[in-house]
């Protein structure tokens, strides 16, 4: 609530793209625009194009932040802090045991009996279980790393390809020329809500304006499966190629044998993780087999020759079940098809 509380304050201090009063959105608009950005729940009460290009970056710093990867991520870290803080408090139990006036025994009287406590032979703290604890702790904060490590490498490879293309593809570059979006905004934007799984888009038209794109579409695809179904087992993925790299590969193999004890929901067991692939890719498959077959001549995918409609159907199918961006008009298409997506849900 606060982080929303912060955007909301700083969309408010910024201006919009029109400064006529008929075209400025209400403060309970921006309020509810910056709640639903940061909870990416893809509502909106105002139209995209209305906001200024420092207001949809602020809008994409919110959609990072509350994005279900980088939650994850940042309770990795705090899960590293209380482990840390936890095993001090420990030690310094052990610290006042030992430093007792009788080392060999203490005696603590209370009203039903006497408590011995014993402390470890020599004064020697159970070295065994400290390398285990410190294992998993090094182990935890080194997965922390590996989702940001991923989560950077992802976003950055995703909003450089959207950008080239934007600069090379002179269609696409003249529909943000002719909104007044500027190119490296909207790179950053639609990357960051694609693989939020927020589907957000700088444009009032969502991506039915860029149906025509393939090549815009085609790069898109992999960041709604990254940031969604499949960021389980290219995490998992990730970890064994740095443990085969001899990245931290003593940390690399206790994620991998010991995933239940990370607690960690995104790090699934090895046979889940390898099952997960195809389910998802198997999904997909019978969204866009029936998809295409009933949709193939229909009104919603008109003016598209074969392989736009082969791509665009393949993005519309992976957009069902995840960020909810749309190359075409969803009111138009057959009830069956509705009712498939709905299923997808």
């Amino acid at each position: 609530m606060s982080i929303s509380s912060l955007g909301f304050f700083v969309l408010l201090a910024l201006k919009p793209r029109s400064a006529a009063d008929s075209f400025r959105p209400r403060n309970l608009d921006l309020f509810f625009t910056s709640i639903s950005a940061a909870t990416v729940s893809s509502m909106l009460t105002v139209e995209m194009e209305v906001l200024s290009n420092s207001q949809l970056l602020i809008l994409a710093l919110l959609m990072f932040t509350g994005g279900e990867v980088f939650t994850s991520m940042f309770g990795l870290f705090i899960k590293q802090f209380t482990l840390k803080k936890s095993q001090r408090k420990v030690a310094s139990v052990n610290s006042d045991v030992l430093s007792s006036p009788n080392p060999s025994c203490n005696l603590e009287e209370t009203e039903l009996s006497t408590i011995v406590i014993v402390p470890p032979q020599n004064g020697k703290i159970d070295h065994e279980s400290f390398d285990l604890w410190y294992l998993k702790y090094s182990s935890i904060k080194y997965l922390a790393y590996v989702v940001l490590g991923y989560l950077l490498i992802v976003h950055i490879f995703g909003i450089t390809m959207v950008f080239l293309y934007l600069i090379i593809i002179t269609s696409a570059r003249e529909v943000l020329n002719n909104k007044d979006l500027k190119l490296l905004t909207f790179s950053i934007f639609t990357t960051v809500s694609t693989f939020a799984s927020c589907g957000f888009i700088p444009t009032n038209e969502n991506m039915m304006i860029f149906s025509k794109n393939s090549g815009l579409l085609l790069i898109l695809i992999p960041q709604v499966l990254l940031g969604n179904t499949l960021f389980p087992s290219f995490l998992r993925f990730s970890i064994w190629v740095l443990g085969k790299l001899n990245v931290k590969k003593e940390e690399s193999n206790y994620l991998l044998m010991k995933s239940w004890e990370i607690k960690y929901l995104h790090l699934l067991p090895s046979l889940h993780s390898s099952l997960l692939v195809p389910s998802v890719f198997g999904f997909i498959l019978v969204q866009f087999i029936l998809f295409g077959s009933m949709e193939w001549s229909s009104e919603a995918l008109s003016g598209l020759n074969s392989y736009q409609k082969i791509i665009g159907s393949l993005f519309q199918c992976v957009n069902t079940r995840h960020t909810g961006e749309t190359i075409v008009d969803l009111s138009i298409i057959s009830p069956a098809i509705l009712v498939l997506f709905v299923v997808m849900m």
